[in-house]
């Protein structure tokens, strides 16, 4: 492969990757190819395939009780039953066999929390280190103004980020908190956690900076602030359940502005492309997962002499 492809280097983060007891990598490292990069903690793709699979949206929901009239209500009181579907509906959709959180605060059969909570600790070092190199933008620099959830940021996002960068000097990408996406989209969506989502949007190219927890509704004093000089949004999107986003009228003050515009979107993979890879094929995935996880435990374990309770639980 190495000679076939013309591979300069082959990377891996700094934990072993053992099949079968044999080193995947023993011949990039013979032929001295390989390259080592420390590994970001707490951030894992194991971890997050795994969401997919049960559905799960520990890594950014609180817990949720069963109301009387059947909906979810959350410890504040706020309605979590905005995905269009009934509770019926919902429950048949749901992996009940996996173990609730907390089973008293759950009637009817409807689980409130499932999975695992996201492992990654997000530090202001963490963030300083993503965000390198970015610089205010200058006053004759033409500032574009893009959003969304970015949730597994994949080659769809890429793509159209690089055509919002080609219409201006400076890109914004605004990146919605997950109690937003959440009651838009419904489901165990976003998979992955706003902080997960951040560092993900500020590791592509063609990004100057995010606005974190961006809010949903474009205001004046938001794009006076900003100095923004064009709101764009693609043609396509991740729309998942019932949630359209031309639905919705966030726009409307962009759009009275002259600053709102709809580019076409170069690619039509998206979010729903994942996760129907993922689940065609839950129960091969799901074997590979738990392999991978009782892996990444042993490398911890090794590495800092201490496993969590829940992370053993899990596996």
């Amino acid at each position: 492969v190495i000679q076939k492809f013309k591979i300069d280097y082959v990377i891996h983060g700094d934990d072993p990757c053992i099949v079968d007891g044999k080193d995947v990598y023993a011949a990039a490292k013979a032929a001295g190819k390989y390259q080592s990069i420390p590994r970001t903690e707490g951030v894992s793709t194991t971890d997050i395939v795994g969401r997919m699979l049960l559905m799960t949206k520990e890594h950014h929901a609180r817990p949720t009780t069963i109301t009387e009239s059947g909906n979810g209500e959350t410890d504040d009181g706020e309605s979590d039953n905005d995905d269009g579907r009934d509770v019926e509906d919902r429950k048949s959709t749901t992996n009940t066999s996996t173990p609730r959180t907390n089973p008293s605060k759950s009637t009817r059969g409807f689980p409130t929390m499932l999975g695992e909570q996201s492992k990654f600790l997000t530090t202001s070092r963490m963030l300083r280190l993503f965000s390198a190199g970015v610089k205010a933008p200058t006053n004759d620099m033409r500032v574009i103004y893009m959003d969304g959830a970015w949730d597994m940021f994949h080659c769809g996002h890429v793509a159209i980020l690089k055509e919002a960068k080609q219409r201006g000097d400076y890109l914004i990408v605004g990146i919605h908190g997950d109690a937003v996406v959440n009651r838009k989209r419904g489901s165990n969506l976003p998979l992955m956690n706003l902080h997960e989502r951040v560092l993900s949007v500020l590791g592509c190219r063609f990004v100057d900076d995010v606005l974190i927890d961006a809010p949903w509704q474009i205001t004046p004093e938001m794009v006076a602030s900003l100095k923004i000089a064009e709101v764009v949004h693609g043609s396509k999107g991740d729309n998942i359940g019932n949630h359209r986003e031309e639905e919705d009228d966030r726009y409307a003050y962009p759009r009275e502005a002259g600053i709102m515009s709809v580019i076409e979107s170069p690619s039509g993979f998206n979010l729903g492309s994942i996760m129907n890879r993922i689940q065609k094929n839950q129960e091969t995935f799901q074997a590979k997962i738990n392999k991978k996880k009782k892996a990444e435990h042993e490398y911890y374990q090794e590495r800092y002499g201490t496993v969590k309770d829940n992370d053993l639980q899990s596996s």
